[in-house]
């Protein structure tokens, strides 16, 4: 029987969504409401983003949750193509000054992530994205 090839673009649409809901729960307060980084505005968690300060055409960084993705809201990340300038200042201001410039040379680094990583990653975010609401419910 012929091994069944699997989708690498539904992987890692998969693990997107999951990533995505995972860094906005991370931030909700106990109402499920989140604050937009760069412009603060405060929204449901479901109507707000996962903004990447890199973009995520850069693999390394990608589902890099420590300062390149963040809450953002659609006027600001779609809208403002991310308000760059301001999510920089915001990631140095919660993350310690000089780490939007390490994400920056991180960027540059080429990742190649195999399916079963994307897999792996998909599952872990999905069960810290039930974890978080769980803990708001």
């Amino acid at each position: 029987m012929a091994k069944k090839k699997v989708n690498r673009k539904l992987l890692v649409k998969k693990l997107d969504n999951a990533f995505s809901k995972y860094i906005r729960w991370r931030a909700a307060d106990s109402d499920g409401k989140v604050q937009c980084v760069t412009c603060k505005k405060v929204d449901d968690v479901s109507s707000m983003q996962n903004g990447h300060f890199m973009s995520r055409k850069h693999y390394s960084l990608r589902w890099h949750p420590y300062g390149n993705c963040n809450v953002q809201c659609y006027g600001c990340n779609i809208g403002g193509k991310g308000e760059q300038f301001r999510h920089y200042l915001y990631i140095d201001k919660e993350y310690g000054e000089g780490t939007s410039m390490r994400l920056l040379e991180r960027s540059m680094v080429i990742r190649k992530y195999s399916d079963a990583e994307l897999i792996q990653l998909e599952k872990h975010y999905k069960k810290k994205v039930d974890e978080y609401i769980n803990k708001h419910s």
